[in-house]
């Protein structure tokens, strides 16, 4: 074969390459763009009633009493920030589709415009993280710091422990209609350090105050909670993914932080709350049944449960989850996270999303 035969076969070969590499670039921007198209945003929201939670608490009906002030806080930081809704929006969107890609995508619906079945049944996605250890700062600030002792430390690390890895033993009666849809969502928590502050102010509020002043430590990398009197019967908040890293975490009163007895006294606001800093909402969309918390297998509410209610408490036309965490009952008759919810927070640490940074990623 001559030089020129050897020549134009290599630029023959360079061709068809390029070729091959164009119409596998091409199938793959088409595929990415039939993805877009695939998932239905449609019922996204960020603004929430910011009284719902007041109205639920009012519900005498229904005996709700807890008062969590994270939709309200997620209000007013919203009308502080233009760009926080767009940022929340492309991390649903995000989600939605780490979760689409990695089984058969479903409706996210659940909370209201899901249909809301009472009991539908969600895979828990092979994401291949295993169990995600996140670690914990803990701020304890107080007039006497000390009042907030080392075992309120330790039993509530045990609670957040035992119950995002379904090792709770409140559980329902077997033949309820949820009783095998508690789930290991896969995630442990590790303490990485407890700083105590002694300070004189009373009431700290929902204004992120408690933050602005001990500033949290590694937030992208570490999950801090700050332990504090919040004051108007505040049990606890937390910020959702998206928010500024100056006040990234979770905030609790020190009477619902660990195993201090009474009805709210053993954890599991902290739990609640762990959940909202992975991106769920209340179990009730915040918005009656017409709102949705964007996780397929938790029924329709109209408003939040409290107390501890007899199975089943029935709105929007399904039973409850009232032992769901991310409902208000007392801390003794909730139990569970679902396969939908596990996967919603699991997909926030998948390579590039907004907390892969503490699973490494």
């Amino acid at each position: 074969m001559t030089n020129s035969n050897i020549l134009t076969m290599k630029k023959l070969l360079l061709s068809m390459a390029a070729l091959a590499f164009l119409f596998t670039a091409c199938d793959a921007d088409k595929n990415e763009i039939v993805q877009e198209q695939q998932i239905d945003m449609s019922d996204f929201y960020v603004y929430t009633d910011a009284d719902s939670d007041e109205a639920a608490k009012s519900d005498n009906k229904k005996n709700a009493s807890k008062s969590c002030a994270s939709m309200t806080v997620l209000n007013r930081q919203l009308n502080e920030n233009p760009g926080l809704a767009k940022k929340m929006y492309n991390i649903e969107l995000h989600t939605r589709k780490f979760i689409a890609g990695k089984g058969k995508p479903t409706k996210p619906g659940g909370g209201g415009g899901g249909g809301g079945d009472s009991d539908v049944d969600v895979a828990p996605i092979e994401d291949n993280m295993g169990v995600i250890d996140i670690p914990v700062y803990i701020h304890i600030v107080y007039p006497d710091a000390s009042t907030i002792s080392n075992e309120q430390v330790t039993t509530q690390m045990a609670t957040l422990n035992a119950d995002f890895r379904d090792k709770n033993t409140d559980q329902l009666p077997s033949g309820t209609t949820f009783a095998n849809d508690a789930t290991d969502a896969g995630f442990s928590f590790s303490l990485a350090g407890t700083f105590r502050y002694d300070d004189s102010k009373s009431s700290w509020g929902t204004n992120n105050s408690v933050k602005a002043d001990y500033p949290p430590i590694n937030p992208e990398t570490h999950m801090n909670i700050w332990v504090c009197n919040i004051g108007g019967g505040i049990l606890g908040y937390a910020q959702f993914p998206g928010g500024s890293e100056a006040t990234d975490g979770i905030v609790l009163g020190g009477d619902y932080f660990g195993n201090t007895g009474g009805p709210y006294g053993a954890g599991r606001t902290a739990t609640h709350e762990v959940g909202h800093y992975l991106n769920l909402r209340h179990i009730w969309g915040d918005g009656r049944c017409r709102q949705d918390d964007f996780v397929a297998d938790t029924p329709s509410s109209n408003s939040s449960n409290g107390g501890c209610p007899t199975f089943p408490s029935v709105s929007c036309k399904t039973a409850d989850m009232t032992m769901n965490y991310m409902d208000y009952t007392y801390d003794n008759c909730m139990y569970m996270f679902t396969d939908g919810q596990r996967n919603r927070m699991r997909a926030l640490f998948a390579q590039g999303e907004a907390r892969a940074a503490m699973a490494g990623n």
